[in-house]
Order: structure tokens, then sequence, then C-alpha cells
């Protein structure tokens, strides 16, 4: 996500400018953006004119709108997000109080400004600390964030093309084709493999924007490590496929020494995470905010299997636990759901928040991304 311009004020208030640039940014728009915010975007708007002779005629006009949020919706498959509520803003098209749903594009911007107010639309919190942290983890200052890993989870005639980010793994492409069985004395087997390699393979390096032509790496062009998740003799398979093809392609040799096979029971998404928990992929992200949160929560995980006693649950009973400095100081974590910070209750929110601050600035506490559970 670009940050294009920050008008957040001391109190809270204030405006910011972004424009998402990957389909990760969706999701962090969506973290960012909560019911009572105001929120502009361009729009598509049907309108229907009625013509003297008393015919209508229908036509989609280019709009920019500024709602107060209502509801939000948002599919992490396709990276789609659609944001409904009250137009606030009066057009030749549009009267305030009239409800719109508002899609969210790439590479269009958006700006999103929260109030930290009580006023007759209602309260809002503004920018709290939670929302700072967010808008932090969502905006790329260098510009150069991208997937720290991509994998490819596959087995016979079937491939899923993933990319690995600091909060989120996306689909990018499925690649799925009939392969012959293998027959005695037949090679209709191994030409369809070689097919089905050759497709995958292509695909991967589109979805990559990997540079064949290229036969040494830059640091602006550093090849991402590339998982390959199989069952059985495919991975082999296919680096020996690979293999071939650098013999007339150079550049492709950049990319073997990138990949790291990785053992899975299937092609299917859900091997993914079996992946994930390997050594050697452990090993290979363990610099990212991805790894050391998972890592977080698998040593507290770990604990409480040996001390069941040791977790405490419920509102009041969190809140206790860490007056008590069980937080921090006594060595424990704080786990909170996302939804407790999407809470339209504002003083439910603030609670949360408050504690946050208290954990991480007081008690110099671990609080685990809430984005990285939901």
């Amino acid at each position: 996500m670009r940050l294009i311009k920050n008008k957040i004020e001391h109190n809270g208030s204030g405006a910011v400018t972004l424009c998402p640039e990957e389909p990760e940014d969706m999701w962090h728009a969506y973290n960012l953006i909560r019911p009572s915010d105001i929120l502009r975007a361009s729009a598509i708007r049907r309108v229907t004119t009625t013509q003297d002779t008393g015919s209508t005629t229908s036509s989609r006009v280019h709009l920019t709108l500024e709602i107060r949020v209502k509801n939000l919706d948002f599919d992490p498959q396709s990276s789609q997000l659609h944001i409904s509520g009250q137009i606030l803003n009066e057009t030749a098209h549009t009267k305030i109080g009239q409800f719109h749903t508002l899609d969210l594009e790439l590479n269009r911007n958006f700006t999103l400004e929260k109030q930290n107010e009580t006023g007759s639309d209602g309260e809002g919190v503004g920018w709290d600390s939670i929302a700072i942290e967010m808008l932090k983890d969502a905006v790329d200052e260098s510009g150069k964030r991208r997937a720290e890993a991509i994998a490819v989870v596959m087995q016979e005639g079937l491939a899923h093309i993933c990319f690995i980010g600091q909060f989120q793994t996306i689909l990018k492409q499925k690649v799925e084709m009939s392969v012959p069985r293998k027959r005695q004395g037949g090679g209709d087997h191994d030409k369809g493999m070689n097919k089905f390699y050759r497709v995958t393979l292509d695909t991967l390096l589109r979805q990559m924007d990997f540079n064949t032509s290229t036969t040494s790496g830059s640091n602006n062009d550093e090849v991402r490590p590339v998982l390959l998740a199989f069952p059985g003799f495919v991975a082999a398979g296919f680096q020996k496929f690979i293999q071939s093809e650098a013999t007339s392609t150079p550049g492709l040799r950049r990319l073997l020494n990138s990949t790291v096979v990785v053992h899975s029971a299937n092609g299917y998404l859900n091997s993914l995470s079996e992946v994930l928990q390997s050594p050697a992929v452990k090993s290979l992200l363990s610099d990212t905010k991805y790894a050391r949160e998972t890592k977080l929560m698998d040593d507290f995980l770990d604990q409480l299997r040996k001390e069941t006693n040791k977790a405490t649950y419920g509102p009041r009973e969190v809140e206790s636990a860490v007056d008590q400095g069980a937080v921090g100081r006594g060595g424990g974590i704080l786990i909170m759901s996302n939804r407790l910070f999407r809470s339209q209750d504002i003083a439910e929110r603030k609670r949360w928040v408050s504690l946050v601050d208290r954990v991480r600035d007081v008690e110099g506490g671990e609080v685990p991304n809430p984005q990285f559970r939901s």
C-alpha cells in the first residue's frame, strides 16, 4: 500500500489517502476501515433518466463519493472489498443520505477519515494506537514490499502457485491439466507430465515477473525463495525439468538456486499449512513477521499443553492477570481477537486498546498482531 497523503492530527482525528497496489493491500484496507469512518473513493453509479415522452434510459456515470461506513464485505480469495454506507456529499446524480456500495480497486486512491469525537453522527475513536499500527503495517514506505516467498503446492496434473506475504498467503494461479496414466511401454504419461511442467513453469515465471534473460541478479532483481511442495517424486521431476530448460535459458539457474523442496501430503491448498510448519521453511522465513508471530503462538500452545492452568480466559480475568504482572514481567503474552478492535461499541474498543497500550508500553509484554490471528 502506498501512502499518498497523511493528515492525522495529534488528537487522533484526520485522514489518509492510500493507493492499494497488491491484492494483500485489500486485506489491510479491510482491517483499517471501521463502521462510522468516512470513506472517499471513485464510484460507478447507474442513473435512470426519464424522457419527456415517458421512456426511460439507463446509464453508468463515474463519480467521487464520500460515505459514512456502515458495513464491509471482504472476500479473501478474490481480494475484493466492498464497503457500503450513506452518502455524505451531494452530486448531480446522488443525494445526501442515499446508500451506496464502494468497491475499492487496485491502483486507485481512496481517502479514509477517522473522527475522534462525539457528534450527531455518532462516536468515533479516531486513529488510536491499534489503527496507527495497522496503518504502519499496511504502508510500504520503500515501495519494495512483496511476497517473502513463493510456494508451488503440486501433484500430478494439479498445481497451486501461492505468494506468502508478511500477513497473508494469496493464491495467485491454479494450474489443472489431465495427465494420461502410466502404462507399460507407453510414453503418453511422460509427455503429459512434461507438458504439465511446461505450463506450470511458464505460469510461475509470469506470476513472479521473472526475467529469464538476466543471468545474475542485482539487489533489485533478487529472486525470492521458491518452495516446491509435492508428494512423492513429483518435485524431483519438476526440478529436473527446470534444469533441462536452464541449458537453453541460463537465466533459469537463478531460479534453481532459490528453490527449496518440501514434502506435502498432496497438491491441494490444505497442505500449505503443513509446508509452512516444516523446519526448512521455518528457517527460511525466520526473519519475517509471520514467522515471529507464529513462533510466539507455537510456544504459547506448547506451554499450554504442558500446563493447562497457565492460561487465563475472559475479559475480567485477563485484565486481572495483567494487573498482577502475568504479561511481560511474568513471561506471558496477550492474545486478543481482531473482533474486539472492530467493535461498534466505542467503550469496548477503547477498553481493549487501552489494555494493549498498557501491556506494550508499561509491562513490556508481547501482543501478537490481531490481524495475524484473524
